[in-house]
């Protein structure tokens, strides 16, 4: 399937690793100049390497904490006029209700909810006046189902949902679309994180905290950042105009909801 992206430019941010990489990685194989965006530079100059050796496309680094205010103004300026902002950030640690204060919700608000915000208001406008453009934000399954150790990414994330949901409505009809992908458990460094603190909860192996998390997914496994990019490929995409303001989620099956 011709996705009608090639000669696009997209911003994907995070995107050194992990599911950011997987969108980074399925756009360049539709002929979409990048510009990349991590806070590590030498694994982000890595990855950028290896997209333009494979694909051929132009790739752009910009190594910066996009969370922050210098950070977010190095990547606008970067990004002008590009027609696909792929918004992502790690997610905020994992623990009880009683462990976080105030500090620790601004923190995951800047994140999480705040910073994809700057960049949609940044870069769309541009966009609606050419008549086309993709928003894609990477969330969580836990918007649709929350978890309970995830509190901080629970909030933060839902709150970027329902900004969404108004702001994609709005700017539907002058061509651009703003969807939000929800990943489950996919063979990342944060599953290796999570697993890491069940494994040290519960006194059990990593294989087995593993083995016990891939046993609640009914695919049985964990997702592939290959897969997760494809389907961001494909709502950025010429054949992905009519979808406005959804939830897609990419998790094996994990959230038991009819709707």
């Amino acid at each position: 399937m011709d996705m009608g992206l090639k000669g696009k430019h997209a911003l994907v941010c995070a995107s050194s690793r992990g599911l950011g990489l997987g969108c980074a990685r399925a756009l360049a194989a539709e002929g979409v100049d990048l510009i990349m965006n991590a806070r590590g530079a030498e694994a982000l100059e890595a990855s950028a390497s290896a997209i333009r050796d494979e694909f051929g496309v132009d790739v752009v680094t910009v190594a910066q904490d996009v969370s922050t205010p210098e950070g977010q103004a190095a990547l606008i300026k970067a990004a002008q006029g590009v027609d696909i902002l792929v918004n992502n950030a790690g997610g905020p640690p994992p623990g009880m209700w009683t462990d976080w204060d105030r500090d620790d919700f601004i923190a995951a608000l800047d994140a999480n909810m705040l910073t994809p915000i700057t960049l949609i208001k940044a870069l769309v406008p541009a966009m609606m006046d050419r008549g086309w453009g993709r928003v894609v934000n990477i969330t969580s399954q836990s918007v649709k189902a929350p978890i309970a150790v995830l509190g901080l990414s629970n909030s933060a994330r839902a709150g970027l949902t329902g900004y969404v949901a108004g702001t994609s409505r709005q700017v539907a009809g002058s061509g651009v679309t703003i969807n939000n992908l929800l990943p489950g458990i996919h063979a990342t460094d944060r599953a290796v994180s999570l697993d890491t603190a069940v494994s040290s909860q519960q006194g059990i192996s990593m294989d087995e905290a593993k083995a016990n998390r891939c046993a609640s997914i009914p695919a049985g496994r964990y997702g592939t950042a290959e897969e997760f990019g494809a389907t961001c490929a494909f709502l950025c995409s010429q054949h992905a105009g009519f979808i406005v303001g959804q939830n897609v989620l990419l998790d094996g099956g994990g959230v038991n909801s009819t709707m």
